[in-house]
């Protein structure tokens, strides 16, 4: 595919473009080095794009995180995990299932190619993602789920301590690819081990990633199906890989999506940026829309039905009289970022 480099101004910061044709504009995720909370607060957070910063300290995990280090702390403590035949999980049409495992039998599988104790196939596919003790009310706190292995990790003081919402213990199985999706909330990726690949999408950009609820249709997103989703090259693909210690910043509504280069082991950091109100209090994983939002795309819904009542014409004209205002009243030009 003929593709050309070039600069791209966004947000005060000079970024290299590798634009293809008849494919994505492509954009790699800054990196900024040496971040403490003044900078991070002053130079990064307020341009509210994704960022790589790298040599933050993160602890001794990055060292000692190894599996049998991993196996011996987490011991038999039993957990809920994914299983996939295939390297590519999707919750839409959700490809996998799910089983428990004591947890040094889960690491000593998900570190390996091919299994010989396996659930569905050899070369099965394992994700964690830690869980409240109540998983319908509370969310993950690596502190009280792994207290042992959360003594090795170090959150950045980036956010006061009030915001906090949770710390989510990820591993997965090399190749593992999870599906395109928004969190309501900012989020820290932490890469302990391993290295990540990570696509990401504007908020900007929800009208061209085909949504379902929070996530996105689009599963190949390497390789779309242009006939079924010919608006999904419009939409810009920020990218970067991450390296062992290396955080992401992935503020709130920024789609995702990550494929493991390597087995790895990470820990998501979520915190509220909005009053505490703003959130739906019976969500545990931080991945329901704010109260308000969700108030509004039922009212939404509501209006829909209204002008179902009506001829087609008169729908057709009183949806672009709908369409108009919601542009005129909620539209931010200056967070364009194309």
């Amino acid at each position: 595919m003929l593709h050309k480099t070039v600069c791209c101004h966004v947000h005060g910061i000079y970024v290299p473009v590798y634009v293809e044709m008849a494919t994505q504009m492509k954009i790699s995720v800054p990196v900024f080095t040496e971040v403490d909370r003044d900078v991070f607060l002053r130079q990064i957070y307020p341009k509210r794009i994704p960022a790589v910063l790298r040599g933050v300290s993160l602890g001794p995990c990055v060292d000692k995180w190894t599996v049998e280090y991993l196996a011996q702390k987490g011991g038999d403590k039993e957990v809920k995990i994914h299983v996939s035949s295939l390297p590519q999980m999707n919750f839409l049409q959700k490809n996998f299932v799910y089983r428990t495992l004591p947890f040094h039998e889960f690491v000593k599988r998900t570190s390996e190619e091919k299994h010989t104790d396996f659930f569905l196939c050899e070369d099965e596919s394992y994700y964690l993602r830690s869980l409240g003790e109540d998983v319908r009310k509370e969310p993950a706190d690596l502190h009280k789920q792994f207290p042992e292995l959360a003594e090795d990790f170090h959150i950045p003081n980036f956010f006061d301590p009030g915001q906090f919402f949770s710390s989510v213990f990820r591993i997965s199985s090399r190749h593992l690819q999870l599906w395109t999706h928004y969190d309501v909330m900012d989020n820290l990726l932490a890469q302990v081990t391993g290295r990540k690949r990570v696509v990401l999408y504007s908020p900007r950009d929800a009208l061209h990633l085909y949504l379902t609820g929070d996530k996105s249709q689009v599963l190949e997103i390497d390789s779309p199906d242009v006939n079924l989703y010919p608006e999904f090259v419009k939409a810009v693909r920020y990218e970067c890989v991450l390296e062992p210690g290396d955080l992401l910043f992935i503020p709130a509504l920024w789609f995702h999506n990550t494929l493991a280069l390597q087995f790895g082991v990470g820990v998501n950091v979520f915190w509220r940026q909005l009053p505490a109100d703003s959130y739906d209090k019976k969500d545990p994983y931080g991945n329901k829309d704010p109260v308000a939002a969700s108030r509004a795309l039922q009212g939404l819904e509501r209006a829909l039905r209204c002008l179902d009542q009506l001829p087609s014409d008169y729908a057709d004209f009183y949806g672009r009289r709908m369409i108009q205002r919601i542009r005129e009243r909620t539209l931010c030009p200056q967070l364009d970022l194309k």
